[in-house]
């Protein structure tokens, strides 16, 4: 049986316009983006999660060479960091062959906010799911410690409560007085996509 899955959105979150998602790399997410959004919206996988996929392959004394290279591509500009990830991943594919692979899954989308030509401030935010999975981790330590849950009105209650908490250690992202930037580089993906329609329009 298929299980179908509900998506609530808050509410004045408009699906018509373009959007920057930074997910890891499930495919449910990337096909609810989809069908709620649309298959034109920017999706930057989180760099976080890639490094750890990668290095979980690979032997203690080859982790922190490997660490270095990723993080200092990623912060080229998409052709010359992809060149650099690729030229890594042929290393390892004699004697790591499941890094390598796990590497190159993806790989254009490790470079999203390099395209977008966004600041380096606010990049550092926006190509990882750490701000929502701190939120997580907030929670986790204020319920952990429950060992019997009555019911399920006892759940929702201390899962509110904790978001509460959580919420007061919030802190501003960095680069939020960019943010406008992002605005307009998503302004300029609409137009360059609506430039290409008319083309193949007029085709």
């Amino acid at each position: 049986m298929r299980r179908i899955i509900s998506i609530h959105l808050p509410p004045g979150l408009d699906t018509k316009r373009l959007h920057l998602f930074a997910i890891d790399g499930s495919k449910a997410l990337r096909k609810a983006i989809y069908s709620v959004f649309g298959p034109n919206n920017a999706v930057q996988r989180c760099r976080n999660h890639k490094i750890r996929n990668v290095l979980s392959y690979l032997p203690d004394e080859q982790k922190q060479q490997v660490r270095l290279t990723m993080k200092a591509a990623f912060s080229l500009e998409e052709s010359k960091g992809i060149t650099k990830l690729k030229k890594l991943a042929r290393w390892l594919q004699k004697e790591y062959p499941s890094a390598a692979e796990s590497l190159l899954e993806g790989l254009q989308e490790m470079f999203t906010v390099n395209c977008l030509g966004l600041p380096k401030t606010l990049c550092r935010c926006l190509c990882t799911t750490n701000i929502i999975e701190s939120l997580y981790c907030g929670v986790r330590q204020k319920t952990g410690r429950v060992t019997h849950w009555r019911d399920g009105a006892m759940v929702l209650c201390w899962t509110a409560s904790a978001l509460l908490a959580t919420e007061k250690k919030f802190r501003r992202i960095m680069g939020y007085q960019q943010m406008w930037m992002l605005e307009s580089a998503l302004n300029r993906l609409v137009a360059e996509q609506t430039d290409v329609d008319d083309k193949v329009k007029v085709a």
